[in-house]
């Protein structure tokens, strides 16, 4: 995959700009995920953070883009996300041991449902979500947002990857 890896127009408006950087660093976390076992995927390598496992990171990420578009944005129901579970800190990194081919499925379907919200609404357009003041934000705050998430996330997926079996690479 990384030969398909490309950045977006150098000359880009707003919209292609911010989707293009959100797509490169979506296709770079299921990059480091190439070729990974769910024995790896599953993994914690990280002795103070251990849900911090690939397979922790793409169920993570999932949910991210669940919280911020569905949620946040489109004023959905939150009970289906762990990451709103007061009782279990971190709900959303554990994965349950599921293989990883699952979790990406899943991670690639909410990516596409990210996507299909985004392209129906304007930059301008802002959350529905009354009950978190992040609700408020507009579109495109949301999504410099989700490009920063998703990027440093997928930093910590370069480390990961590179300390399970020393595979490393950007582009």
């Amino acid at each position: 995959m990384a030969s398909e890896l490309k950045r977006p127009p150098l000359q880009a408006d707003e919209r292609t700009a911010l989707i293009g950087w959100l797509d490169l660093q979506r296709q770079i976390l299921r990059w480091k995920c190439e070729g990974l076992n769910d024995g790896d995927a599953h993994r914690s390598i990280i002795p103070t953070s251990p849900a911090m496992t690939m397979a922790g990171l793409i169920s993570h990420m999932r949910w991210t883009e669940h919280t911020w578009l569905e949620v946040l944005f489109l004023g959905g129901d939150q009970k289906q996300n762990p990451s709103f579970d007061q009782s279990n800190e971190d709900a959303d990194w554990h994965t349950d041991g599921r293989p990883l081919t699952e979790l990406l499925a899943e991670y690639e379907a909410q990516c596409a449902r990210s996507n299909e919200i985004i392209h129906a609404a304007s930059l301008d357009d802002t959350g529905r979500h009354p009950d978190f003041r992040a609700g408020s934000a507009n579109l495109r705050w949301m999504l410099i947002h989700l490009v920063e998430e998703t990027g440093r996330h997928a930093g910590h997926a370069d480390i990961i990857r590179e300390l399970l079996d020393g595979k490393k690479g950007y582009y």
